[in-house]
C-alpha cells in the first residue's frame, strides 16, 4: 500500500493550497485533496496539471477527488494507509441542531483512526474558537488519539503549513484574525 496524506474539510480541500504545498514538501508521498464542490475540485485538478507542466517532474504526487469525506473517505483508503489527515477551516455549523454535520465527530473518529496508521497524525485548524475547542475535545476524549505538544510540532513541516499553506489561513492572517490549531497522533 502507498502511504499518503488526505486533505479534507467541510466542504473539502478548498482551492488546493495545502494539497499543492504538501506535495512539494513531501515529494515521496501521495497527497489527495477531497472536495465536495464540483467546480472547486475541477479548479484544483487544473491547478495541479498546470503546475506539473510548469515544473516537470513535480506535483505528480498531488491529486484531487470529488467526494464527501464525511460519507465516503473509507471508500478511497485502506486500513492504516493514511499517514496524515487534515481538517482545515471546516464549516462550523453554528446551530446546535447542525453540530451533527461537523466533520470531527465521535462516530467519525473511529473511522479516521481505522484509516490512519499507528503514529499517523490528524491536523485541525479553524478561525472559530468554539469549533476549535469542539474538535480538540472530541479528539482528546477518543481513546485512539493523543494530543501532540507544540514543542514537537515545531519541527513538523506539515504543521507549519496549516496557516500559510491554505488560502483560508492566509485570508485570516491578512485580516488579523486568530486561528486555533490542534494536532493529534493515532495511538
Amino acid at each position: 500500500l502507498i502511504n499518503l496524506f488526505a486533505v479534507c474539510g467541510a466542504p473539502g480541500c478548498g482551492f488546493g493550497g495545502l494539497t499543492v504545498r504538501l506535495a512539494e514538501a513531501y515529494p515521496d508521498k501521495l497527497v489527495v485533496g477531497m472536495e465536495l464542490r464540483d467546480k472547486v475540485c475541477e479548479y484544483v485538478q487544473r491547478r495541479v496539471a498546470a503546475l506539473s507542466v510548469k515544473e516537470p517532474g513535480k506535483f505528480a504526487n498531488a491529486a484531487c477527488v470529488r467526494a464527501n469525506a464525511m460519507k465516503h473517505i473509507s471508500h478511497f483508503f485502506a486500513r492504516g494507509q493514511l499517514e496524515k489527515l487534515f481538517f482545515l477551516f471546516p464549516d462550523p455549523h453554528f446551530k446546535a441542531a447542525n453540530h451533527r454535520r461537523r466533520i470531527v465527530q465521535t462516530t467519525l473518529l473511529a473511522e479516521y483512526a481505522y484509516l490512519l496508521k499507528p503514529g499517523g497524525m490528524v491536523y485541525t485548524i479553524t478561525d472559530v474558537e468554539d469549533l476549535g475547542a469542539w474538535m480538540a475535545a472530541k479528539l482528546e476524549a477518543h481513546p485512539l488519539f493523543e494530543r501532540v505538544g507544540d514543542e514537537e510540532l515545531a519541527g513538523d513541516a506539515a504543521a507549519g503549513l496549516l496557516v500559510g499553506g491554505t488560502e483560508e489561513g492566509q485570508k485570516v492572517a491578512r485580516n488579523g484574525g486568530r486561528t486555533w490549531r490542534a494536532v493529534f497522533r493515532r495511538v
